[in-house]
């Protein structure tokens, strides 16, 4: 599900319960189990086409955070950490000084969103901004959602996760991310 249809692991594990009728206090596995299950599957059914999707990914990431530098951008889920495929949303968190100026830069270059709340990495209610972005090289739409957060909260979206890597990467980050997978 998560490789196939680009569902979050959170999202995964809840369907994953419905489908196999447990009941909803079921334990569940560690987003690392799941995260290592997805490299599994990703190395024995997708290893053909999985690097190319996710340095399209990657691009396209860099290219809105090149856009929004201005609201100090960074690059999350599974595009930073490797696992995305062409099925993929992009999710880029955004520490800004004001979140309704995103918004009106937004609406200043006539790009459409769709405001949404959403459960953030602090596990708070947070503001979301949702949109589709055309990627040239998978010649298809591509989810695009930003988080919007306090500046102070960067501090703690910077906590290394279970494994000890960055839990997401700024934009010199997915510039070297970008730079190093180029032929």
């Amino acid at each position: 599900m998560v490789v196939e249809e680009g569902l979050e692991y959170g999202a995964a594990k809840r369907r994953a319960l419905k489908q196999l009728g447990l009941p909803n206090r079921s334990t569940l596995p560690a987003n690392d189990e799941v995260e290592d299950a997805v490299r599994e599957y990703i190395a024995l059914y997708a290893a053909d086409t999985q690097p190319s999707e996710l340095g399209a990914l990657r691009r396209l990431a860099l290219v809105w955070m090149e856009r929004l530098a201005e609201f100090r951008p960074y690059l999350g889920g599974a595009v930073w950490h490797g696992t995305a495929t062409r099925r993929s949303d992009i999710y880029v968190q955004l520490f800004c000084d004001d979140a309704k100026s995103t918004e009106m830069a937004l609406i200043d270059a006539h790009v459409k969103y769709q405001p949404r709340t959403v459960v953030g990495f602090n596990g708070a209610a947070t503001e979301a901004l949702s949109l589709h972005c055309w990627c040239d090289e998978l010649q298809e739409d591509i989810g695009l959602h930003l988080m919007l957060y306090d500046h102070d909260d960067v501090r703690g979206a910077l906590k290394p996760d279970s494994q000890g890597r960055s839990p997401r990467g700024h934009l010199e980050a997915v510039r070297h991310l970008v730079h190093d997978a180029a032929p």
